[in-house]
């Protein structure tokens, strides 16, 4: 008998130091025997419900003492709440993209939500395939910056109460939240600022023609020559893919025809940083010889001489924006659905434009 009680003991210290070896995970069970409390009053807590102050407090210092972690895929099974948010973006590289997901994550972080952040790389398969991994992960919601994306798979997604929040994009008959940027207006009054200082053969460099975004930045660029009754030459319209070398490529395809154009306005960050690479290249002097306004770039804006002119989009406000939205809909707040913002972005005149005279 004496022998069986020793060991037990010796089992029982064993289990103990295997258990500090490994660093088992507490588990609620544990949090209930340091704390006296019930698990029942434990699993209260934890799933946002109320409990009594004191036990209350028992409860945290239970958890920081013992590093307790709740298990939120678990949890999700049980409360159909995971604590977490999908975010789906078409390139990490991507400036515009990473700076709204830094804004995003900070508001959720301090409600107390993870994110999962998807890269599809402008893969429509790829889109669909880890829009589907969020939806089986039980993400509470998601952000989504859709490139083929259909309204069908929103509206799908929605019906079974995972609350979808459309950035920089929209897509015909989502039954969705929407936060854009008035892409329109910010080409016109980029565009009309280079009618307004002379030039009539006025280059722009878009993104691809399916891309709602290009799209609209082109009708800007249309609607402007409309207005002020001057002829749109095809050749001074070139499509790009949001890319460095696109930037760089129809930059110097704007500038290799017989007749260049005396200004060309860029409509995205990285193919700015393209047309500037291209312009060192030819030794181009700004504004003398060439007018010229970027998009979003105000890093090189500041650092290129002559400063850089350029369209500055509200990238934290579009952050800020659909954060919250997403929130609101996690409260099961359906005041105003489905929303659609649309912000203003600014133009900032620096010294790369000029009067232009024939």
């Amino acid at each position: 008998m004496q022998f069986l009680r020793r060991c037990s003991t010796i089992t029982l210290e064993r289990n103990v130091s295997l258990r500090r070896v490994i660093q088992v995970a507490a588990t609620i069970k544990d949090v209930a025997r340091a704390t006296g409390l019930s698990i029942a009053t434990i699993s209260k807590y934890l799933n946002g419900g109320n409990v009594l102050e004191n036990n209350k407090k028992l409860i945290e210092e239970a958890i920081v003492k013992l590093d307790f972690k709740v298990n939120q895929m678990a949890r999700g099974l049980k409360t159909s709440h995971t604590q977490t948010v999908g975010i789906l973006i078409p390139n990490l590289e991507n400036i515009f993209c990473t700076s709204i997901i830094s804004n995003i994550e900070n508001i959720l972080l301090q409600e107390g939500y993870s994110t999962i952040i998807c890269d599809f790389k402008e893969d429509a398969g790829l889109e669909t395939e880890k829009f589907e991994f969020l939806i089986t992960k039980m993400v509470d919601g998601i952000v989504l910056m859709p490139l083929f994306s259909t309204a069908a798979r929103i509206n799908e997604a929605v019906a079974k109460g995972v609350p979808v929040v459309l950035i920089d994009r929209l897509i015909k008959g989502a039954d969705c939240d929407v936060v854009l940027v008035d892409n329109l207006n910010a080409s016109y009054q980029a565009v009309e600022q280079l009618i307004v200082l002379g030039h009539k053969r006025i280059g722009i460099v878009v993104g691809p023609k399916s891309i709602y975004t290009a799209q609209e930045r082109l009708k800007g660029y249309l609607r402007v020559h409309e207005d002020y009754n001057l002829e749109v030459k095809e050749e001074l319209i070139q499509y790009g893919d949001y890319d460095v070398q696109s930037g760089y490529d129809r930059f110097n395809q704007l500038l290799a025809g017989e007749n260049p154009p005396t200004a060309v306005f860029v409509t995205n960050y990285e193919m700015t940083l393209g047309a500037v690479i291209a312009m060192n290249e030819r030794n181009l002097k700004l504004p003398e010889e060439l007018s010229f306004i970027g998009f979003d770039n105000l890093e090189l804006a500041r650092v290129v001489k002559p400063a850089l002119s350029v369209v500055v989009q509200p990238m934290a406000q579009i952050g800020e924006i659909a954060a919250q939205l997403l929130l609101k809909r996690l409260r099961e707040d359906l005041a105003g659905f489905p929303a659609m913002y649309r912000l203003k972005s600014d133009l900032l005149l620096k010294e790369s434009v000029r009067q232009f005279s024939d």
